[in-house]
């Protein structure tokens, strides 16, 4: 017979179904905050369709915020995960651990980040394309736009304070945030995969108003229960079982 912790973790893990669409236009429709969440994320698809702007571009703002925003929260893991690592006996110098700090940012970003490089395929034409490379080239106001957007994701993450929290908030917090960044990806991914990339900007801007409006269900529906996040160690055998 399982035990109580068993079927506590059992049930966090386990899927939860989204609502009937007609909940969650009812819930739209009286939340002035989820207008405004659509209209700001309409604005690339007003642009593109109404004042000519480059479709290559606004995929490429889509696909850079996602990774940045990853890379800013991995970049903020790392100096908990490198104390917590640290030698007791050995000699630790500072050039050392900021050589091993940046090696393991990039590792990690190259494996948490692997939906965003994966979704390079598809959308090869559009992101590596010469119309965005010769914009980005081009124009000063175009770097100094998205080194901004980078910035700030780095800025929020440092502030979030994922070097002082405890271990189970830091586990939950961090795994929200990098969850539901891997679902923007994903989606990124499923579009262009279905031939929908003449369309993923529009469709874009409906995922992220649904991952902003309703993040808890986007979760809950791929990782289980979205309070209990922090239940889950991949590392753990019994949760591995307890997952199945």
């Amino acid at each position: 017979m399982p035990n109580a912790s068993e079927e506590t973790s059992s049930t966090a893990l386990r899927q939860i179904r989204l609502p009937p669409l007609s909940q969650h236009l009812r819930e739209f429709a009286s939340r002035p905050d989820a207008w405004a969440v659509l209209a700001r994320n309409l604005i690339p698809v007003v642009g593109i369709y109404g004042f000519g702007w480059s479709a290559a571009l606004c995929v490429f703002n889509y696909w850079f915020d996602g990774l940045t925003a990853l890379a800013a929260i991995v970049a903020a893991l790392i100096p908990r995960a490198l104390r917590e690592t640290q030698s007791k006996t050995g000699r630790v110098t500072w050039a050392g651990t900021v050589v091993r700090g940046v090696v393991t940012w990039i590792f990690l970003l190259g494996i948490v980040g692997l939906p965003y490089w994966i979704v390079l395929i598809p959308l090869h034409d559009l992101l590596l394309g010469n119309e965005l490379r010769r914009q980005l080239a081009n124009s000063p106001a175009l770097w100094f736009t998205f080194g901004s957007l980078a910035a700030s994701h780095f800025w929020k993450a440092f502030r979030m304070g994922y070097d002082t929290m405890p271990d189970k908030e830091l586990k939950q917090r961090a795994r929200w945030d990098i969850y539901l960044l891997i679902l923007r990806a994903m989606g990124m991914f499923i579009m262009a995969a279905h031939g929908l990339a003449f369309i993923l900007v529009p469709l874009m801007a409906l995922l992220l108003s649904c991952l902003e409006i309703w993040p808890e269900r986007a979760l809950g529906t791929v990782f289980g229960a979205p309070s209990r996040l922090w239940e889950y160690d991949p590392g753990d055998p019994t949760s591995n079982r307890r997952r199945r």
